[in-house]
């Protein structure tokens, strides 16, 4: 089932659909919740209260995460997963599944212009 969600937001990346399909509804909306939970408070609305330049936004997400272009969901799960600078890593705090979501979340609001 990940692989199915994976595959899925990569081609969602490839294409640049800008509407949400309805299994991914479900995806970003636990997504929504982790990253309220885990997130929001260095990101709150897409931003970041400590380093201003580096939000969530799709301009800067292409700027400074590695492979962002290439492969957009892979390059936020890194992130996620191994933090960098003041980003702590969250891989032994969420399961793989939530970093997928979360993932998924943030790649959807930066579609959308947060």
């Amino acid at each position: 089932m990940r692989i199915f969600f994976l595959i899925l937001l990569l081609a969602i990346a490839l294409f640049n659909l800008t509407f949400i399909n309805p299994a991914l509804a479900a995806e970003t909306s636990d997504g929504a919740k982790i990253f309220e939970a885990n997130c929001a408070s260095c990101h709150i609305g897409g931003g970041n209260i400590l380093i201003a330049e580096k939000t969530l936004k799709k301009e800067a997400l292409s700027k400074y995460l590695k492979n962002y272009d290439n492969d957009s969901i892979q390059a936020i799960i890194h992130q996620v997963q191994n933090g960098k600078n003041a980003m702590p890593a969250f891989k032994d705090k969420l399961t793989p599944e939530e970093i997928l979501q979360v993932a998924a979340y943030v790649f959807e609001n930066a579609q959308q212009g947060w």
